[in-house]
């Protein structure tokens, strides 16, 4: 919420108390314009001294509630400690929040018996999931851990609040060596209450230290499919992060889920491609290219076409046909390569070739795949010193492991005999 939005709503606010109540002076009004007016413009002092003002001149106790916030928010802990313990009414509505400020001014001073006194007295009047929280509070400063333990418990069991659950589990789980059990209260609400980000996001956080793939896909995918979900992270970016540890696991595992729950189409492409699923690849990339006209998906459809041809010549010309109007329109210096090298390879145009592989290099000059195409278009054309020049700097890069640079760099030795 912005700023403005909240000033206009603290003005709405005391507006409506004061209409409820007679005003205790003349200016009181005016008063409340000038401090909500100093609040916006960030002046918190002179905010103070007028919210200070109108307490002590009406004696309505919402003023003092604002002012004790913004002491807090300034960390003017023994201001707040002094006006809230000086102004303690137990017949006003506002007593418990007062005196809730006034025990924390007490731990931030680390007043801790008096905190201690004024939280189990709170806790006494009204055992509410709040005050449960705030003895918690009082303990876990003191670094009484089993204590703030018991007191966060009790304040979940009112509530089930995720925040509450936040504050245990992180207890539990950095302090008091209790990891299995914070997990396990993670977990059961989850499976209880629904994906709510604190509680998601901490389950896995703790997930992704113990490197538990079983458990970090787990919570993914209720994250993703949880309708009440207020993650932090967008569908897409659940299900981005989702299928990459899927297949990180596994990768059919996540081809799997895409195909199941007819997600991502691009994903699934991906992930085709990379398990070597290039029929599968081809039908969904025609699929997808039918559906977006995005260019460069027909390059794709090229590459896979002629890779999955038993008779490569068969389709020769219509992987060229293709390439070429991608290239008409994009400046892509794998798909340049690509193109030029069928038509050395296949002696369809060698010069042509050459040209677009030279413009592949211009983006990416050490590239030895694109070198190495440079080298059997030379070869091609009889050109054969130049062929061996070219060879040499791929051969010097990643010697002849590969079976068709091995071809290569032979052929064209022998040409020079």
């Amino acid at each position: 919420m912005s700023c403005y939005k909240k000033i206009i709503i603290l003005f709405l606010f005391l507006f409506a108390i004061n209409l409820q109540a007679s005003k205790a002076y003349g200016n009181e009004d005016r008063d409340i314009l000038f401090a909500i007016e100093f609040e916006r413009l960030n002046d918190v002092s002179s905010a103070k001294f007028l919210y200070l003002k109108l307490f002590e001149k009406s004696n309505n106790y919402e003023y003092l509630l604002r002012y004790l916030s913004l002491s807090l928010n300034q960390r003017k802990f023994k201001e707040v400690k002094y006006y809230a313990l000086n102004n303690l009414d137990k017949e006003s509505l506002q007593y418990e929040q007062i005196l809730r400020i006034y025990i924390i001014s007490l731990i931030n001073l680390q007043e801790f018996k008096e905190a201690l006194h004024s939280s189990r007295t709170l806790l006494s009047q009204n055992k509410s999931a709040l005050n449960y929280e705030i003895v918690a509070n009082v303990y876990f400063a003191q670094r009484k851990y089993k204590e703030a333990i018991e007191y966060f418990e009790s304040s979940y069991i009112v509530n089930n609040s995720p925040k509450v659950l936040f504050n245990l589990v992180n207890i539990l789980y950095a302090y008091a060596n209790e990891k299995n059990k914070a997990i396990s209260y993670l977990e059961t609400h989850i499976r209880l209450n629904g994906c709510d980000y604190l509680v998601c996001s901490k389950l896995l956080s703790i997930y992704q230290e113990q490197k538990n793939l079983d458990g970090i896909i787990s919570v993914l995918k209720t994250s993703y499919f949880s309708k009440n979900s207020n993650s932090y992270y967008s569908k897409d970016k659940t299900l981005n992060l989702l299928i990459s540890y899927m297949a990180q696991k596994d990768i059919n595992l996540a081809i799997s889920f895409l195909e199941k729950n007819k997600l991502s189409d691009d994903t699934l492409f991906a992930l085709y491609k990379r398990a070597n699923l290039l029929t599968k690849a081809y039908l969904l990339v025609k699929k997808i290219y039918i559906k977006n006209k995005e260019i460069d998906y027909l390059a794709q459809i090229a590459i896979l076409e002629f890779e999955l041809a038993k008779n490569k010549s068969k389709v020769l010309n219509s992987v060229i046909e293709k390439f070429e109007k991608v290239l008409r329109v994009l400046d892509n210096h794998v798909y340049q390569n690509y193109l030029g090298y069928i038509l050395i390879e296949y002696d369809k145009d060698i010069k042509r070739g050459l040209m677009y592989v030279n413009k592949a290099l211009l983006q990416a000059p050490k590239n030895v795949a694109y070198l190495d195409s440079l080298a059997w278009g030379e070869y091609k054309l009889g050109r054969c010193k130049k062929a061996k020049e070219h060879m040499q700097e791929v051969i010097n890069e990643v010697g002849e492991d590969d079976l068709e640079i091995k071809h290569h760099w032979k052929k064209i030795k022998e040409c020079l005999k």
